[in-house]
């Protein structure tokens, strides 16, 4: 039996703790549980938004006018496997690291690069979540998600996912019209790692390669990200506030000839202009205004000093895009969730 909670404060469930009351709240562990929310939703007709660890969404000042369904439906395991592979499934409402700590225990490989992403495995689709050279698309081989209006459940396989640089089919076309129940991912069971990245190729590249353990990879990998992010306990965020902007071969080189100093990585044959680096040659990196700012070590992160208002964030990032569109020509897009 679930309990529905009128006028709940959503601040407290997303990392950059910033949001209204949702008009409806309400805590599923179950599909039981699940189904009969959506069913409540749809009787009254209503608007139904699904949070999971709340990392990269944060909430307008009115809060949310439907019902707020938080994911706490969790669970990890093996549904195949052979003498090469190993098919998990897991659970929506699982934490991300839950997930990569089950794999680092029991040397499955392929999840290593994504250690420390905060969120909920439900969440991980929705973006592509990536980092290091990793992206989710990478190991996901399906998906099962229930319509939020049918109540139907439906599998994706990778394909129908349509996974682009953190985007996918549930970002745009399916947004907000499915609940993401579990996903599997094909992980090997032989040591096979990506040290692609520039930090980890230079730290590993001495290692006799039959050596190198899965651990000291996550290991590196969560010390790259606390050097670069702020724990959101201490200081919330929400990680990557924009998305680095991607160029076709034609864009980038009007824009290399402008601009010939500007960074930039060839990512699947689409030329990606860091977007720090364009924050930070706008002069906002460390900047503060009243309750909101730049982060100091990471332009990309947008922070709250305590108390903040949406407006207040909002009015920043648009003060932000104003600024690069003017010098660079470029639109940035946000890469964090703004509900209202």
């Amino acid at each position: 039996m679930i309990i529905i909670q009128k006028k709940t404060g959503l601040a407290e469930h997303n990392t950059l703790r910033i949001g209204g009351p949702a008009r409806y709240y309400v805590e599923v562990r179950t599909k039981n549980e699940l189904l009969e929310a959506l069913s409540w939703a749809k009787n009254k007709n209503i608007r139904v938004f699904v949070l999971g660890g709340g990392s990269n969404t944060f909430f307008g000042d009115q809060g949310f006018p439907g019902l707020v369904i938080k994911n706490k439906i969790r669970g990890i395991r093996i549904m195949e496997e052979n003498a090469d592979y190993v098919w998990l499934e897991a659970d929506g409402g699982e934490w991300w690291m839950t997930l990569v700590d089950y794999c680092l225990s029991n040397k499955y490989y392929g999840l290593e690069n994504l250690a420390a992403i905060p969120g909920s495995v439900g969440a991980a689709p929705i973006q592509n979540i990536g980092a290091y050279g990793v992206e989710l698309k990478d190991v996901l081989a399906n998906l099962t998600a229930i319509n939020i209006r049918t109540l139907k459940e439906k599998k994706f396989n990778l394909t129908d996912c349509r996974f682009k640089y953190r985007d996918s089919i549930f970002k745009n076309k399916l947004k907000d019209k499915y609940f993401i129940y579990s996903i599997v991912v094909r992980l090997s069971k032989k040591p096979k790692f990506n040290l692609t990245y520039p930090d980890l190729a230079t730290k590993f590249s001495s290692h006799n390669p039959a050596e190198i353990a899965i651990r000291d990879v996550a290991k590196k990998i969560i010390e790259i990200r606390n050097s670069k992010l702020p724990v959101p306990a201490v200081l919330p965020n929400a990680g990557s506030f924009f998305k680095n902007v991607e160029l076709s071969k034609i864009e980038f080189t009007e824009f290399i000839k402008k601009f010939p100093e500007a960074k930039y990585n060839l990512v699947s044959g689409k030329y990606q202009v860091p977007t720090a680096w364009l924050i930070d040659q706008c002069g906002f990196k460390g900047q503060r205004i009243n309750l909101v700012g730049v982060y100091e070590k990471q332009p990309l992160v947008l922070v709250n000093y305590g108390g903040a208002k949406a407006r207040e964030l909002m009015a920043l990032a648009k003060k932000i895009s104003s600024a690069v569109k003017r010098k660079f020509g470029l639109e940035l897009e946000m890469e964090v969730n703004f509900i209202k």
